[in-house]
């Protein structure tokens, strides 16, 4: 019989879509009230990939990778989730309309989990109307994408990001 235990805890970190330079610091500031300092922001990634967001955003947006300090409980997503969303909406113009979009995860040692709201068949349902979509998995020595992986996380820039990010990671977990 194998035994209930929690598993190590993992690294948070954000994928923060914006038009504006200052919304995004902006967002970040906020982020830090809530999860605790953050210890890496990527350089500044063209999103252009999809224009699922051009209505609501605009045109010519960026991505920035950010990771936090702290680790976390991976059963904590869906709150996790949940506060990044509020967030979006406090940032909105007048017109409802997003000007920041925030898309939270983790990863540990074998994988890079993304919450979502939205449910499908490789999206367990975690609670609270949040859903894990498994994003990449790690093997081979390097993270590697899924059938059902977003083109934009199928970027061998974005892979390197992520295992940059394990690496550290594991220097952290080694030091313990």
């Amino acid at each position: 019989m194998g035994r209930a235990k929690e598993p190590v805890p993992a690294k948070l970190f954000m994928s923060l879509i914006v038009k504006e330079d200052d919304i995004f610091y902006q967002g970040m500031e906020e982020l830090k009230k809530d999860f605790g300092e953050i210890d890496f922001v990527s350089e500044k990634l063209p999103f252009d990939f999809t224009d699922y967001y051009a209505e609501e955003m605009g045109e010519n947006l960026f991505r920035h990778f950010i990771t936090f300090e702290s680790l976390v409980s991976r059963d904590s997503l869906p709150d996790i989730k949940l506060t990044a969303n509020r967030l979006e909406e406090k940032f909105c113009g007048f017109d409802g309309n997003r000007r920041i979009n925030i898309d939270p995860g983790y990863f540990c040692l074998v994988h890079v989990i993304l919450a979502t709201t939205k449910g499908y068949a490789h999206r367990p349902y975690l609670g609270k109307g949040i859903y894990a979509d498994l994003t990449l998995i790690y093997r081979n020595k390097s993270f590697q994408p899924l059938d059902w992986t977003y083109p934009d996380y199928r970027q061998e820039t974005v892979i390197q990001i992520f295992n940059g990010f394990r690496k550290k990671y594991l220097e952290g977990l080694t030091g313990c």
